[in-house]
């Protein structure tokens, strides 16, 4: 089975280009699709955004839709499916998923898609393995970590940062989005490879772990 994830940022990527093959295995293969922010499911399913800018919502009906006529060729030989990755951020759980789920109503031929959602943030992923983030950042603050709760809204890069970048969330938010988006990245790569899928605590995480497992034709 091919699995095409469809992820809003670069460290997302970075993140499941590590930790997917440790659940899917062989013979099974897939696929991380970045993008360059998440942006906003348009009304109509038009989107009004240049494809060029690559954002993740503001495509996705163009991206369901294309992705739908393109699996449907495969059959059943090569069955796969979409999954979506993207941060809840301050948006309202339920709320947000019935959205995601309406755009996937509308689509004349919609490809079988998942949608997971990281709580509040895709380092709350990271978070849920506590023993591996110890192991790629042996000197990181043990007290920030310990008192983490999985999957809580508290600033969850940042929660991160504090522990594990010299001085902190505020000494890196400092230094603008692009030197940000770098750290994290690097976080999502040394952390990774230490990760375990099965004793991770992130409820999203286990979220996106089920979607993996219990697709059609999944390992």
């Amino acid at each position: 089975m091919h699995f095409a994830i469809l992820v809003e940022d670069q460290s997302g990527k970075a993140m499941l280009d590590i930790v997917v093959p440790k659940i899917i295995g062989d013979p099974h293969t897939f696929e991380v699709h970045p993008y360059k922010g998440i942006g906003h499911i348009p009304k109509g399913l038009n989107p009004q955004t240049d494809p060029e800018k690559r954002i993740l919502l503001d495509q996705l009906p163009r991206l369901l839709t294309g992705f739908g006529r393109t699996f449907a060729k495969y059959g059943k030989i090569y069955p796969s499916a979409i999954i979506v990755v993207c941060d809840l951020d301050d948006r309202d759980l339920k709320t947000f998923t019935n959205e995601l789920h309406g755009l996937l109503a509308q689509i004349l031929q919609p490809p079988d898609t998942a949608f997971c959602l990281a709580v509040e943030e895709g380092e709350a992923w990271l978070l849920g393995d506590i023993p591996a983030i110890k192991a790629a950042f042996p000197k990181a603050k043990e007290g920030v970590l310990n008192n983490y709760k999985n999957d809580s809204i508290c600033g969850t890069w940042e929660l991160l940062a504090d522990p594990v970048y010299p001085g902190g969330a505020k000494s890196l938010g400092g230094q603008g989005y692009r030197v940000a988006g770098a750290e994290k990245s690097r976080w999502a790569r040394e952390i990774s490879p230490h990760m375990d899928v099965e004793r991770n605590k992130s409820p999203s995480f286990g979220t996106f772990l089920a979607a993996i497992r219990t697709a059609p034709a999944s390992p």
